[in-house]
């Protein structure tokens, strides 16, 4: 099987940790850090394994790095 890589962006909201995925527009939260990301791995995956095909496409976005001058 194949193995992609996306992006983690993590913000502290509180006592929680937000963790989005911004290519997939998938979102979780942990307690940690590493809570955090591991619930978003989770999501990922069950995102992944239950979405429609053409649904994935949709929501696939490219990221555009943006670089401060």
């Amino acid at each position: 099987m194949a193995t992609s890589s996306y992006t983690a962006i993590l913000e502290r909201d509180g006592n929680l940790y937000v963790a989005l995925c911004p290519e997939l527009d998938v979102a979780s939260q942990g307690a940690t850090v590493e809570e955090a990301i591991t619930n978003l791995k989770e999501a990922v995956d069950l995102f992944l394994e239950s979405a429609d095909p053409n649904e994935v496409k949709r929501r696939l976005h490219s990221l555009c790095p943006i670089i401060p001058s």
